[in-house]
């Protein structure tokens, strides 16, 4: 049975979706199938693979909204091993119609349910809110990794984040555990290494050895619609998260 894990963070600009896109490209490359689910309006995901909207005959909107099977809306990317079931700027209206429907929470859950089988490892990139949408990749995974800016107010938001956890875990979800803490976007300046030192000495071992650097290439490769190592194999961002994927493999 596959791994389904969401990637989240209420604060957006953390490098969630970069996550999302890359640590999906290196696990594919490293011989893992894997399906990655965008779950964010903005659709930021599905370009960074390089799949253009307007091509897409469905998306996760017709899976939540219209009951469509989520195998008819997946599609292959460029990369072997690496598919998407992409999402389109009207999944922001989903919200709204959802509101009425029973066991709205549930629906990404029982969407990919039969998916577990097919896929090592299915990754959901859940929108930058604490949404219902969110709420959805959250129920449907079994665990969360935390993409963490190094900056002062990311603590803030990681422990808001937290006790929604707490809450899915124990009203909607009890098997749902935090996978990691991912530190991003770090730069070698005195308030990036008391960030790290502190969330280390909170969280221990759940944060990620892996620390993902603030590095041009990985602002570029979305711009192209290719994951990093795709791009920039040589550089920091690349190596970075082929580290993580090494990591992410281990925990098994």
């Amino acid at each position: 049975m596959g791994r389904v894990i969401s990637i989240a963070n209420q604060k957006g600009g953390v490098g969630k979706t970069t996550t999302a896109v890359n640590l999906s490209a290196c696990m594919a490359a490293a011989g893992r199938k894997v399906l990655l689910i965008d779950m964010d309006p903005q659709a930021n995901a599905t370009h960074g693979v390089g799949v253009d909207k307007k091509t897409l005959e469905g998306s996760i909107y017709d899976v939540l909204v219209n009951k469509v099977p989520i195998a008819e809306i997946i599609c292959k990317t460029e990369m072997s091993n690496l598919d998407l079931a992409p999402s389109v700027n009207e999944l922001v209206g989903a919200e709204v119609e959802l509101v009425d429907m029973g066991a709205r929470e549930f629906l990404l859950r029982q969407a990919i349910a039969r998916l577990r089988q097919d896929y090592a490892f299915i990754f959901i990139d859940c929108p930058p809110s604490l949404s219902l949408l969110t709420l959805n990749g959250l129920v449907a995974a079994d665990g969360v990794i935390i993409a963490l800016q190094c900056e002062y107010y990311a603590l803030e938001g990681l422990s808001e984040l937290l006790q929604t956890i707490k809450l899915v875990r124990e009203n909607l979800n009890p098997g749902l555990a935090v996978y990691g803490v991912l530190l991003t976007m770090f730069q070698h300046t005195n308030l990036a290494r008391m960030v790290v030192e502190d969330v280390r000495g909170h969280l221990g071992k759940k944060v990620f050895d892996t620390v993902i650097p603030r590095n041009v290439a990985l602002g570029e490769a979305p711009s192209f619609g290719k994951p990093i190592i795709y791009y920039d194999l040589k550089s920091a961002g690349a190596q970075a998260y082929m580290a993580l994927a090494k990591e992410v493999i281990s925990r098994g």
